[in-house]
């Protein structure tokens, strides 16, 4: 009886534990299943890609699923087989020594030398394409949206200026033309024609010295819309079969931007700088590969066109898929600085007589600033742009030269100012950081003799403030500094505030550890040259 009762026991154990390991084995294919529906679900956005030529499952149509997340096109499919069928594969299958026959085989086919079959099962690690090279699967009618901004929701040109405002200073005719462009190119966009007029884009032209804040405005304007915007550079682009970029890189860049969404990318903005370094060469017997034959070359992106272009490279001869991408909707601004065009408009503003009392002086225009808003077609012809190029950019925009004034406004007044970054940085060390007026002036005229624009104020900043921030950490007694006009010129220093209950006063380290403090009557104004040291 009691055998019966223990041979009842054991068989429920046995029971329990068949089904706690089935329960443990249903968990683990459900996580499986739950993995695998999840790695499908972020897969589905995008289009597979053909593992040996590269081409998308829009082109190809339905591919063949491999192991490890390959995808192989059903024309890859079939030459590999038809290239494979002439040689005994059966024979390759079963045979893993690797020799080569010389008998070619009994049945007559003939053999791989040193060649047999893998299973790409056994491969390590994910063999497939990386989502930086497909691209995104076009959506469907049914969910397809008209328009990726709706008219009411984009903001009007004066908000577009106000928020540029805010990190620009000054070039107003600039910030309008940007901002009156974008507004018109979007409601171009979202409504697709009106009253069956079709309304064609405006691509802008920025002229401008160094350093006036071309490139600057744009990066802004990227950050402000919720648009795809992509900033190219003019001077890696050749011609196609020469090395460089490609042109068709331009969009590529925009296609990045837009997350390798096509459709959103097609009503994207491309600021392409340095426009002019491709102008033409003067004076030169070789080919021309990076000048004129890359403006002939942008002719058709500038005017609308299906471009060919390369996903997550700059060269279509590199191992990617190719999407076709209409221009038609993108709108263009390039910028350049155009060092000499002041001489050649100076040339044609001077070049009537100067003989009688009306005539003009050879040196009448050379102290104006502005001169280049005197700008015409012609001069820029003359400078090197053709004149295929330059009717693609209907809207030409000269920018302001930088005054005295502009440098001051530059150097305080933006949400992110040179003045600011540096008083935060000295703030990390509880420490004030003033500027004086004569300071100010100071380093705007020494960034003016330097010419080189808005980046020159960086440049004297940094090498007045060096020893500041190198002997500020030495003295916890330094409470606030003050920057004066004589330190800049060189004939005097800083004026230190020693550390007060006024003046910005340390934490403690520790609670250990109590700093002193320096009362009113005791706080002393030191003028001290850190050169001195």
């Amino acid at each position: 009886m009691l055998d019966n009762n223990f041979d009842n026991h054991e068989e429920n154990e046995i029971v329990n534990m068949t089904e706690d390991e089935s329960n443990v084995d249903d968990e683990k294919a459900e996580d499986r299943k739950a993995f695998e529906d999840e790695y499908e679900e972020r897969e589905s956005e995008y289009e597979d890609v053909c593992f040996i030529c590269r081409r998308p499952e829009s082109k190809t149509g339905k591919m063949f699923k491999l192991p490890n997340h390959i995808s192989v096109c059903s024309d890859c499919m079939h030459k590999t087989m038809d290239t494979v069928s002439q040689f005994d594969y059966q024979g390759m299958l079963n045979n893993t020594n690797l020799n080569f026959d010389k008998d070619n085989g009994k049945d007559g086919k003939r053999r791989f030398p040193n060649i047999s079959f893998v299973n790409i099962a056994d491969l390590q690690g994910d063999g497939g394409i990386p989502n930086r090279q497909k691209l995104k699967k076009k959506k469907s009618k049914e969910k397809k949206e008209k328009a990726v901004f709706n008219i009411h929701d984009l903001p009007a040109p004066h908000k577009i200026k106000a928020q540029l405002d805010d990190f620009v200073v000054g070039q107003d005719h600039a910030k309008k033309v940007i901002s009156v462009a974008v507004y018109n190119h979007y409601k171009r966009v979202t409504t697709g024609t009106m009253d069956e007029i079709e309304i064609e884009k405006s691509n802008i032209l920025l002229l401008g010295p160094t350093g006036c804040g071309k490139t600057y405005m744009v990066k802004t304007l990227a950050r402000l819309l919720d648009v795809p915007l992509a900033i190219a550079d003019a001077t890696s682009l050749t011609e196609a079969g020469y090395i460089g970029d490609d042109i068709e890189s331009v969009i590529s860049k925009l296609l990045t931007a837009a997350e390798n969404d096509v459709e959103k990318a097609e009503q994207g903005i491309v600021f392409i700088d340095e426009i002019d370094k491709i102008a033409k060469k003067k004076n030169t017997t070789s080919r021309d590969v990076s000048g004129e034959s890359v403006q002939q070359g942008m002719l058709k992106l500038l005017e609308g066109a299906d471009v060919e272009v390369p996903v997550g490279a700059n060269s279509k001869n590199a191992m990617v898929p190719l999407t076709t991408i209409n221009t038609r909707n993108i709108l263009f601004i390039c910028g350049g600085a155009f060092p000499d065009l002041e001489e050649i408009i100076k040339q044609r503003l001077t070049k009537q007589s100067s003989i009688g009392f009306n005539a003009e002086l050879k040196d009448a225009f050379d102290k104006e600033k502005n001169i280049l808003k005197k700008v015409t077609v012609e001069d820029i012809k003359k400078f090197g742009m053709i004149p295929e190029f330059i009717g693609r950019l209907p809207i030409i925009c000269p920018m302001d030269s930088l005054m005295e004034e502009s440098y001051i406004k530059i150097l305080k007044e933006p949400k992110n100012a040179i003045l600011k970054q540096y008083q935060k940085l000295l703030e990390l060390d509880e420490v004030k950081l003033n500027f004086d007026d004569s300071a100010l002036q100071a380093i705007a005229r020494k960034a003016m003799e330097r010419d080189t624009g808005a980046r020159a104020l960086r440049a004297i900043i940094e090498e007045f403030m060096l020893d500041i921030m190198y002997e500020i950490p030495k003295d916890d007694n330094i409470g606030e500094v003050t920057i004066t006009g004589d330190y800049i010129n060189g004939t005097g220093g800083p004026v230190i505030d020693i550390r007060t209950d006024n003046v910005h006063t340390r934490q403690a380290a520790s609670a250990s550890e109590k700093e002193p403090v320096v009362s009113e009557k005791d706080s002393t104004v030191e003028e001290h040259n850190f050169y001195e040291f």
